[in-house]
């Protein structure tokens, strides 16, 4: 017989605790999953299971009595406190949210405040805290993506992490979202997980007690694993600490069942694949969003204030140096909003959010995350940063637009300068002090003086105690004290070692060169033009349709002059005041008109004398695509000249070309205020049409998003519990089988009556000792007539009623046909006495041979019987 929760636990409480901890997690569609998983487990495996389903809060769960079919392991529901033990199945209970600390399960009310409860993202991030490597994380079948979240901690943490295949699964979502993350180390149909899990579970690096001494001892193994990483990855991670490095190494090992470092050498070598995973495994980071709150609080108060209140600074830079997936870059620029909100001020803020990790950069730059972020950010900011995209949260464009993302090798790449801010959590903890030392040297070059440095709580500034000053010990927020700090000769030695780029920068060196080449004879040119031009050209301008000045050949001193305040380039506010109408008025007739146009005799007064001047405006020639332009030629008019006049060109009257200019300009102001009238009052329709239609869309979408999130909740809970009925209905359906076989046996009667003594059920034999009919279910059996003569079922049955024990007595019918009749109790549950059975077995041949067998002993001696 299988074991269930109602069996005592006294057996097994010195076994021990599990060697791993698996949380098997599912949602529509995963009790087939889950079945199909513990049916092929061995039941004495070492592993503590627990089971974290979506459940329906208005439903009784049958998990317990339906996986106690599957498996010889006992199947509890969990309760507050419960210790796990190896070789038992624990199942979350409906309404409750289930943790772990210290190898105890912990219940708690499930939290809907956030949106979405998300059971299995709950459990497995505790999980990961508490167990840290002895953590297995399996995503079964299920909508949406409850468990993404979970899966990364798990492996943040050293874990494992299983996935069920997509097309093994009734629903993807969960698997799918799991997969996407790119950390599922195995992802296989559910019957081939077992074996996958205790391959991994016995293999020697997990079961072994001193870890990473095999690994560290083989250096020469190590250095051809950083080769071949730095040749495929660009990165060297020879001065990462070891510790960490030839742990997930093992961890890779483990997973690929090699425990001989020099055949995973080989398999590196022959499998680029493999080569990614390992990649990515060493760069796996912990992140999620506002991570250790208080932090960011902190920072907002000593840091993020005293930055917005410089008026000096008229931009923020920011530097989010080991970004990952962009969390914590994230968390920065709505913590800056915020604050910038709260204090009244505006300011241009850019973040630069840098990793390594390519990938982890791309999805950054997507800003979308799974819904389990809302565990981590309140409700307020995931309603006014974030909008619901499909099972998914996008980040605003306001923030997005705020963070600039790229990949960046901290060790070998320049640092950014003129940084206001670095925020770099728990990176430096992986480097060897060498490296550590090198970093912060770079964040001392970058920051700008009285800049922020903040850290993780594990991380601290070393020997940099003259270049930063405290602000919070707890939480490592540093403030720059300006001192500028040369990189030192050890440094400088290890980027010649550890730089892979030289050929590359080599070969930049060689374009900048050639590009050095092409720029000297540009300038030969510029230098014979230079030379020619106050001798044989007269001042030129080239402007363009914005009447800006792009270029000036000679000497312009004695027509223009720059304005007080502010610099506009603008040719009409330099121009001398004789120059103003006919420069603007002529520029913009040729830019319409495409057509030389000259004015001639231009009266100038220039310390008290006057002179006379000739305008001349000409078009420049354009290509397609090319910007249009006209060159203005001003030259003076020598006094022997003056009154003499080209042919076709008009002497310059002010008067006219004013009054033409006035026109020009009246018929363009009276065009453009009936155009601006007519926009405003669209815009202004548009924008009440808009204003009211933007109002109800936004209630209509919250209301709908509300709705489809209980609705999609629902529908999970409503399919786990449909899928167990249907279960139930199975093995009912099986067991009415069994009772209509069992009635329906030859030679006996069966007779079924309640608790009242009404009739539920019989057999068709019983017709020979009851006279019933199918008519006479649900009435008394005092109501019942019988053909017994000897024997009383009325009064058997009160005595059973009244004992609750089995009785048995021979009747007889008036046909003289002998029964065995036995009487028993019908019992449900905990109650004493729920009705009985009676069955009435053939004994009429026994009684005759019995009759036979006295008739024969009492005869006188020699007389047959």
């Amino acid at each position: 017989m299988k074991k269930t929760s109602d069996k005592p636990e006294e057996a097994v409480e010195l076994t021990g605790s599990p060697t791993h901890y698996v949380a098997v997690g599912a949602s529509a569609g995963g009790l087939e999953a889950i079945e199909l998983f513990f049916s092929h487990m061995p039941p004495e495996n070492d592993l503590g299971f627990i089971v974290i389903q979506h459940l329906s809060p208005d439903y009784k769960s049958l998990m317990v009595e339906l996986l106690s079919k599957k498996t010889l392991m006992p199947v509890n529901r969990a309760e507050d406190g419960m210790v796990v033990l190896p070789n038992h199945v624990y199942l979350i209970p409906p309404k409750k949210n289930l943790t772990i600390f210290h190898g105890k399960l912990l219940l708690s009310e499930q939290d809907h405040s956030k949106g979405v409860n998300l059971p299995i993202d709950v459990f497995l991030r505790s999980l990961a805290e508490d167990q840290n490597e002895k953590a297995v994380a399996i995503i079964l079948s299920g909508t949406g993506s409850d468990g993404t979240r979970g899966v990364r901690a798990i492996k943040e943490y050293g874990g494992m992490a299983m996935v069920q295949s997509e097309e093994s699964a009734k629903f993807d979502g969960m698997p799918r979202a799991a997969i996407a993350t790119g950390l599922a180390d195995f992802v296989l149909p559910p019957e081939q997980m077992p074996g996958q899990l205790l391959s991994f579970a016995k293999h020697p690096y997990i079961t072994k007690v001193e870890r990473s001494e095999t690994l560290l001892s083989d250096e020469q193994g190590l250095t051809r694993i950083f080769a071949i990483l730095r040749e495929k990855c660009k990165v060297d991670f020879t001065f990462y600490k070891p510790s960490t490095v030839t742990r997930r190494i093992e961890r890779r090992m483990t997973i690929n069942q090699t425990d001989d470092i020099r055949d995973y050498v080989a398999f590196l070598s022959n499998h680029p694949g493999e080569v990614v995973a390992l990649y990515r495994e060493l760069l796996i980071g912990v992140t999620s969003f506002f991570r250790d709150q208080d932090a960011f609080d902190r920072l907002a108060q000593l840091g993020l204030t005293e930055i917005f209140k410089n008026p000096e600074s008229r931009e923020s830079r920011f530097w989010v140096a080991g970004c990952s997936t962009g969390e914590e870059a994230y968390s920065l620029a709505i913590l800056a909003r915020e604050t910038m909100e709260l204090a009244g001020v505006s300011r241009d803020l850019k973040i630069f959010a840098t990793d390594i990790d390519r990938d982890a950069i791309h999805f950054a730059a997507n800003g979308c995350f799974p819904e389990s972020i809302a565990a981590d950010v309140s409700p307020r900011l995931l309603a006014k940063y974030f909008h619901k995209k499909e099972d998914n949260f996008q980040i605003a464009r306001s923030i997005r637009e705020m963070v600039v993302f790229a990949q960046h090798n901290l060790i070998k790449d320049p640092p950014f300068t003129n940084i206001d801010l670095i925020s770099c959590r728990n990176l430096l903890i992986y480097l060897q002090p060498i490296l550590q030392h090198k970093v912060l040297e770079f964040f001392n070059f970058s920051l700008n003086p009285s800049g922020v440095l903040m850290l993780g709580t594990s991380e601290t500034i070393g020997d940099m105690t003259d270049y930063f000053e405290v602000l919070d010990s707890k939480w490592k927020l540093y403030r720059s004290r300006g001192r500028l700090k040369p990189l030192s000769s050890d440094n400088t030695r290890l980027l010649s070692v550890t730089d892979t780029r030289a050929r590359d920068l080599r070969g930049q060196f060689a374009s900048v060169r050639r590009t050095l080449r092409l720029s000297e004879e540009e300038r030969v040119l510029e230098r014979f033009l230079e030379a020619i031009t106050h001798d044989y050209i007269p001042l030129a301008l080239i402007v363009n349709e914005q009447l800006e000045v792009l270029h000036v050949l000679g000497d312009a001193g004695s027509y223009f002059r720059l304005p007080s305040g502010k610099v506009v380039n603008d040719i009409s506010k330099m121009a001398a005041r004789e120059l103003t109408i006919p420069l603007t008025t002529g520029i913009q007739k040729v830019f319409r008109q495409r057509q030389e146009l000259r004015f001639a005799n231009i009266r100038l007064t220039q310390e008290g004398a006057g002179r006379l001047v000739d305008l001349r405006i000409r078009p420049l020639p354009e290509k397609k695509g090319q910007v249009s332009l006209v060159v203005v030629f001003i030259e003076e008019v020598k006094k022997n000249e003056g009154a003499e006049a080209d042919v076709g060109v008009q002497s310059y009257d002010l008067s006219k070309v004013a009054e033409e200019r006035l026109r020009d300009l009246e018929q363009d102001l009276q065009f453009t205020r009936e155009n601006l009238q007519a926009t405003i009052e669209e815009l202004e329709t548009s924008n009440e049409e808009l204003q009211a239609t933007n109002e109800e869309l936004l209630a209509s979408n919250e209301e709908l998003q509300s709705t489809n999130e209980e609705l999609q909740s629902t529908n999970e809970e409503l399919f786990t519990v449909n899928t167990e009925y249907q279960s139930k209905m199975i093995e009912l359906t099986e067991l009415s089988n069994d009772v209509e076989n069992l009635l329906g046996a030859p030679g006996i009667g069966h007779l079924l009556l309640d608790e009242n003594l009404e009739v539920r059920r019989f057999s068709p034999q019983i017709s020979r000792i009851f006279k019933l009919l199918d008519s006479d279910i649900g009435r008394p059996i005092t109501h019942i007539s019988h053909y017994l003569t000897s024997g009383n079922p009325l009064q058997a049955l009160r005595e059973v009623q009244a004992t609750n024990q089995i009785l048995e007595r021979e009747v007889r019918t008036r046909e003289e046909v002998w029964y065995l009749m036995r009487v028993a109790p019908y019992i449900v549950g905990p109650k004493t006495f729920s009705g009985a059975v009676l069955s009435f077995v053939d004994i009429t041949h026994y009684k005759q041979l019995q009759q036979a067998l006295a008739r024969r002993e009492s005869a006188p001696d020699g007389e047959d019987g």
